[in-house]
């Protein structure tokens, strides 16, 4: 029996360096506290558990991992002074994990989670939210990189604007907080998408993807639609606090402090630009001031959106692309031209927008919002390319295709892709129609800017 058990043990721990030394009662446990999580019986673990981690915290990784599992369980089903007792037992398992696994725990991932932890029962534990926010703070600082947390990142960023809203901080702390977290949230999406990309190429090329990259591409789905999530309640929770009669004063008041400063004066411009507040004076002079002190995509794409409101067109389109031509970066490359692509669509430029939005799918073919643009640019121009009524109604089927691209490639966008799609098909020749028409299977060549073609379904 004993053998048993350490072979089991032996092969869970991967030969752990220095096993000979552990004591042996702690390495009997283990494998009973384990086999009694793998079964989810937590409170029959929490005994042999507790045995292991007080005696031998070095032991195994798996007494941290877990004992997360065992700690949550008991903080689901406890009430009180258990409950709280619990709670900050699973805080100090953390502290415990980075002190012995340090490699192991990265400091902005674990901090977070504790922040989380508090503020999820921050009436239990009687937190305020100067103390929770204190918290979050710390923990983004401490480790930046891996304070990665959808969820938590929006805890941070709600609790910012909550003592905005009190008095507690200033207007300039909380534009500068919302900036750090969209830049740490477009890290990350850009992250999992270009990790997303290498498997939607793959399966372009019509490479059936292995059992664990179907896995790796559920997961990076699933941190794609939650980044997508938090990305549109950040801007709920910011609502009107950064409109331009905050904005304009705030920016013209510490405009000449900063006006030698390329991060203030792009988050500032970037700022107003995201607002509509373009028509004010303040955006040339933070403009001008950013594209003279460092010539980047960020200030000639804003050069471009000063000559469009010149109603320049030809001249702004000259500075977006100069905006892509000096962008290094892949994924911001990709945003530039569905910014771009976006303006032309708007005047109704829809074979220069087109160009534009497949130059974006290129460098990030995981974004299905390209494919809806075009998708809407065919269904409103059904009207105008074809010669017959079948023929115009057939450009609904081409609209349906490429809003399917989307539902494919884009995690974020899935169901609204499949109901346009399904929208546009419904639009398109019916069954009985494509019937006596006698067309069923037939190409037919779309003119116009769409120069293109789609076969008639079989029937």
């Amino acid at each position: 029996m004993k053998t048993r058990i350490t072979l089991l043990v032996l092969l869970f721990i991967g030969f752990n360096i220095g096993f000979a030394q552990q004591d042996e009662e702690c390495i009997t446990k283990l494998s009973i506290f384990h086999e009694y999580v793998k079964a989810k019986n937590y409170d029959a673990a929490y005994e042999p558990w507790m045995a292991v981690r007080n005696k031998c915290p070095k032991f195994n990784i798996a007494i941290y991992a877990d004992g997360e599992k065992i700690l949550n369980h008991k903080i689901d089903n406890a009430s009180g002074a258990e409950k709280t007792a619990f709670i900050n037992d699973l805080v100090k398992l953390w502290e415990q994990r980075g002190e012995h696994f340090t490699s192991k725990t990265p400091k902005g991932e674990y901090l977070a989670k504790a922040c989380q932890l508090k503020y999820d029962n921050r009436d239990i534990l009687s937190l305020s939210k100067d103390e929770l926010y204190t918290c979050f703070d710390e923990a983004y600082h401490m480790d930046k990189d891996s304070f990665t947390n959808p969820k938590s990142l929006y805890t941070y960023f709600s609790l910012m604007v909550d003592l905005f809203d009190e008095g507690k901080k200033p207007a300039q702390d909380l534009f500068n907080k919302y900036d750090d977290i969209v830049e740490k949230v477009e890290e990350e999406v850009k992250n999992y998408s270009e990790k997303l990309n290498k498997l939607v190429a793959k399966e372009d090329a019509g490479t059936a993807l292995t059992k664990k990259e179907n896995s790796y591409k559920r997961y990076y789905s699933s941190y794609l639609k939650a980044y997508d999530q938090i990305s549109g309640s950040i801007d709920q929770k910011l609502g009107n606090r950064a409109n331009c009669e905050n904005l304009i004063p705030l920016y013209q008041k510490d405009f000449e402090a900063n006006k030698d400063n390329a991060i203030w004066l792009q988050r500032a411009a970037g700022k107003m630009s995201e607002k509509e507040c373009t028509d004010d004076p303040l955006f040339f002079k933070l403009v001008n001031a950013l594209h003279e002190l460092n010539p980047s995509a960020s200030s000639a794409y804003y050069l471009g959106l000063l000559k469009e409101k010149e109603k320049k067109a030809n001249e702004a389109l000259k500075f977006y692309d100069q905006a892509i031509s000096l962008e290094t970066d892949g994924f911001k490359k990709s945003k530039l031209y569905y910014k771009v692509a976006t303006k032309l669509k708007a005047r109704k430029s829809y074979g220069k927008a087109r160009n534009y939005y497949r130059q974006a799918l290129k460098l990030n073919p995981s974004n299905g919002r390209p494919h809806i643009a075009i998708a809407s640019m065919y269904a409103a121009s059904a009207n105008s390319c074809g010669e017959s009524n079948f023929d115009k109604r057939a450009v609904y089927w081409l609209a349906s295709q490429e809003a399917n691209k989307a539902a494919r490639v884009d995690p974020t966008m899935k169901k609204a892709a499949s109901q346009s799609s399904a929208n546009y098909k419904a639009k398109a020749p019916s069954k009985a129609e494509v019937f006596s028409s006698g067309r069923a299977g037939e190409t037919i060549k779309i003119g116009c800017w769409i120069n293109s073609s789609v076969t008639v379904p079989s029937i």
